[in-house]
């Protein structure tokens, strides 16, 4: 085939739509190791998993959300997505129980030779292709992040990671700890809260968490009154502004910030309740992503009494539950360990340039897309401090516009030079997470000038990339019968 997208998830369905819409000549495939299409949307399926982003901007650019909530959970997202495939005539390329071990590059053929195992039977297969397009997202799907603690095996009780939720599991009536405070914390907690006996939130370190209204009356109103297509348009660029001027004002004013903030929680909490204590973590928004809450639904189970917050280190797991370095023991049947994720470059590919193992951690990042010194790979990863999607369309669109340049030019190559070796590298991802910090050093870096930076500023990006020139010095093409490669 001509493109090979990686992954049938959002970047993957956003990429193989826009690359079908603007290149429908080209010859597509879609490898999927699962068996379902949705990557993160089917896989994850602890309670209340849902979207931290509004739909009008975690939607594509293409297809209008339409449904009432701004904040939207994954059977909806998972509903919409799969839709979309459809609609695209995407279901019959895609090509599911394919994991990709490894791929390898001929400069002689100009093409990759890609190992594929089926997942379901254990056979491996060999696909020839022009183009990969990485669409696999930055964790492992096959296991999450559990620190290791002490006197696990005495608990009694039952313990699970949300990446792996038991479809059998009742936790009505049942004394919930959730361990963590990130994103999938703040979810799990007001909704096993509705059926558990009582649910504690245990963190170690406090994040910053934001209530944000579950609905968007004004793009409910704007879609009614312009119809879905320009209702959907003028939301998106609203949000898209909205998100981008609280990004750089907290970045700019953290101290106000973190005033704000907290003054938002106080509103939905009882007086007296220590936010200090829990929702002032040691380090500026945006460090870290935000947590947001659709209609504070964290803080009123709180404030019912369903569930509470403690802010301590676990010292080890008692025969009834956790004890804290405070001396303080906690009682559980159930214990969820939202302790975060592992993170894998490209879905783990293996990846070689005639023969030469490919370092990832040796290459740059090309406009946050192409890796270098690497012929005819490009990548998607989403924005890491708003919507995911943001970034995908803009990238898709680049891709796009790069193989009709190949086209029209007759080459069949394409490869990022190396970067000015000194030029300072930084990490891909520009937060300070612990499951970012734990394997950074295993992903290609970002530079610190163009065109070698990641960006996080979606208006940034569609210059540089929707509207950016495919011709580049840094950016060499080249055809299988030229005698060296060609700068365009």
């Amino acid at each position: 085939m001509d493109v090979l997208i990686v992954g049938a998830g959002l970047s993957g369905i956003g990429t193989a739509s826009q690359v079908r819409r603007l290149l429908p000549g080209k010859r597509v495939a879609i490898v999927e190791a699962r068996g379902v299409s949705g990557g993160t949307w089917d896989l994850f399926r602890y309670p209340g998993v849902r979207s931290d982003s509004d739909l009008q901007t975690f939607g594509y650019e293409f297809k209008p959300w339409q449904r009432s909530e701004a904040i939207a959970d994954a059977p909806q997202i998972l509903s919409y997505l799969r839709e979309t495939a459809t609609e695209q005539g995407l279901d019959e390329l895609i090509c599911y129980h394919h994991r990709v071990v490894s791929a390898a590059w001929s400069t002689p053929e100009s093409r990759w030779l890609v190992e594929v195992e089926r997942t379901d039977t254990g056979e491996h297969v060999q696909l020839s292709a022009s183009w990969i397009f990485s669409a696999a997202g930055y964790y492992r799907y096959d296991e999450g992040f559990t620190p290791e603690f002490s006197g696990r095996d005495e608990f009694s009780g039952t313990v699970v990671h949300p990446q792996h939720w038991p479809r059998e599991l009742d936790y009505s009536g049942q004394r919930v700890v959730v361990v963590g405070s990130g994103a999938t914390a703040v979810t799990l907690v007001p909704a096993m809260a509705q059926d558990a006996q009582h649910v504690t939130m245990l963190q170690r370190t406090p994040s910053y968490v934001m209530p944000i209204p579950r609905h968007d009356r004004v793009a409910y109103a704007l879609q009614s009154l312009l119809g879905p297509e320009r209702g959907y348009a003028l939301t998106r660029r609203k949000n898209i502004a909205k998100l981008r001027q609280i990004y750089r004002l907290f970045r700019r004013y953290p101290d106000i910030a973190r005033r704000f903030i907290k003054w938002t929680i106080r509103k939905h909490l009882p007086d007296g309740f220590p936010v200090d204590e829990h929702f002032t973590p040691p380090y500026d928004p945006f460090d870290q992503r935000l947590c947001m809450v659709p209609d504070a639904d964290l803080f009123r189970c709180i404030a019912a009494g369903r569930a509470s917050i403690v802010t301590d280190r676990i010292a080890r797991f008692t025969q009834t539950g956790i004890r804290l370095e405070s001396g303080r023991e906690i009682d559980a049947d159930v214990v969820v360990t939202a302790t975060g994720l592992n993170l894998q470059a490209f879905g783990g590919i293996e990846l070689t340039v005639d023969a030469e193992p490919v370092d990832l951690s040796d290459t740059v990042t090309y406009r946050g897309m192409m890796l270098s010194e690497v012929p005819n790979f490009a990548f998607a990863v989403g924005y890491a401090h708003s919507s995911w999607t943001l970034k995908i369309g803009p990238v898709a669109d680049y891709f796009c516009r790069l193989l009709e340049h190949m086209d029209a030019h007759d080459y069949d190559t394409c490869r990022p030079s190396a970067p000015d070796p000194a030029m300072p590298r930084r990490a891909l991802m520009d937060l300070k997470s612990g499951y970012v910090r734990r394997s950074m050093d295993q992903f290609p870096a970002r530079g610190d000038w163009k065109p070698w930076t990641t960006g996080n500023d979606h208006r940034e990006d569609l210059t540089l990339l929707r509207k950016g020139s495919v011709t580049d010095p840094a950016l060499l093409y080249s055809a299988a019968t030229a005698s060296s490669p060609a700068m365009s």
